[in-house]
């Protein structure tokens, strides 16, 4: 926290979550306010994902073109005039799902150019015996805020309607935006073509072995995490647990054992970065399984604690091998490789469960994604590769 540029990092993150936390819930009230059901804010939550799949290899390439802290800005600029443009359209009562839709587009748009540009950034910031920590750091305030977040939001819509969360979350995206161009990261040194630099792109992500198979592994668990905790969760809660009294819980329990994990992270320091990557991630198992069983309340809140902090465990340290391993004029491309394996498993996920649901109970469906996110991380760990990305030692000061 001693660099000025790492503390303006750290400092747009935070103001950013804060109106991140509300915007789903303001969202969802938004299309609903519009005479939308099911069917208009699953295909507004569709337009909204769509871009960061199709234009995340375009932000990867930009980010190791350009300078990363311009990238930043205008993608959490664009993010500010999408959702200023959405606060003020259902404000005035005209926002229609093809209006709101069109502003999701925009705002993965966004998303699409910052990804790639935040992970190179943060080496660029920091010297790499910091980097395990950095990662940490950013993640604290986003945890903290992701339990805190959807009850303001809630109160705030609830109060005087989604237009002001979603007000104020452009303006989160404005202030970050002006934080993280006074960055003025140098751009890496362009050697080739568009074209060509794709191509190498792409070799080089190939001939990265513990990179392609970390993200094929990772898109299979993410997809069954998605899944059988996000899709299925509150469907089983409601019919075997309170409903959604008892679905509050087990998300606020998975809530804290993130913050829990990143504080975790401030003080341990693994030399096997990427096997504990992978090994930890497995945690995700664990409330699938419990709730598929129909185990106790109990039970599923300490499973649900347990896999927050896994998974915040891998991430830091997935964040952190990849920083290290991956050389700079890289990483936006290497980055947006792994977020396009990740992120196709979201339509994925849903749609290999919807059909699912129609010929299995959905606690079988529940059992059958944790057994897909175990046998991710067994099959992740018999690359010998995984054995190989530890933490540089020598890049120590």
């Amino acid at each position: 926290m001693r660099n000025a540029g790492f503390r303006r990092f750290v400092g747009a993150n935070l103001i950013s979550a804060t109106g991140s936390a509300m915007a789903p819930l303001a969202l969802a009230y938004s299309v609903i306010d519009a005479g939308g059901g099911a069917g208009s804010l699953g295909l507004v939550l569709a337009t909204n994902t769509v871009p960061t799949i199709v234009f995340l290899l375009a932000g990867g390439l930009l980010a190791d073109r350009l300078s990363r802290s311009r990238m930043l800005f205008l993608g959490n600029l664009l993010a500010a005039l999408a959702q200023g443009a959405l606060a003020v359209t259902v404000a005035a009562g005209h926002a229609t799902t093809a209006s709101i839709a069109v502003c999701g587009f925009l705002s993965g748009t966004a998303t699409s150019l910052t990804v790639p540009a935040a992970q190179g950034a943060v080496a660029q910031i920091v010297p790499a015996e910091q980097l395990q920590r950095a990662n940490a750091l950013l993640r604290l305030p986003g945890n903290a805020v992701k339990v805190l977040g959807p009850v303001a939001g809630g109160v705030v819509v609830a109060a005087s309607g989604p237009a002001w969360a979603l007000a104020w979350d452009a303006l989160t995206f404005a202030v970050a935006a002006v934080l993280l161009l006074g960055l003025r990261l140098a751009a890496p040194v362009a050697v080739g073509g568009v074209a060509a630099d794709l191509r190498a792109g792409w070799t080089g992500f190939w001939s990265r072995t513990w990179l392609w198979t970390y993200t094929a592994a990772g898109t299979v668990l993410v997809a069954a995490w998605l899944a059988g905790f996000q899709l299925l969760g509150p469907l089983v809660a409601a019919r075997e647990y309170a409903g959604a009294r008892d679905w509050g819980l087990i998300q606020a329990g998975f809530a804290a054992g993130l913050l829990a994990g990143t504080l975790v992270c401030l003080r341990w320091k693994p030399y096997r970065l990427l096997t504990v990557a992978v090994v930890t991630s497995g945690g995700l198992a664990l409330p699938l399984a419990t709730m598929g069983a129909g185990l106790p309340l109990a039970v599923v809140l300490v499973a649900a604690l347990l896999a927050g902090i896994g998974l915040d465990i891998a991430i830091v340290a997935w964040t952190t091998a990849f920083q290290q391993h991956v050389p700079q004029h890289e990483q936006g491309r290497m980055s947006a490789f792994n977020g396009v394996g990740e992120r196709l498993a979201i339509p994925l996920g849903y749609l290999v469960t919807a059909l699912a649901a129609h010929s299995w109970a959905d606690e079988t469906v529940l059992l059958a994604c944790a057994g897909l996110v175990a046998a991710a991380v067994v099959l992740n760990l018999c690359v010998p590769d995984v054995y190989r990305v530890n933490r540089l030692e020598q890049q120590a000061g």
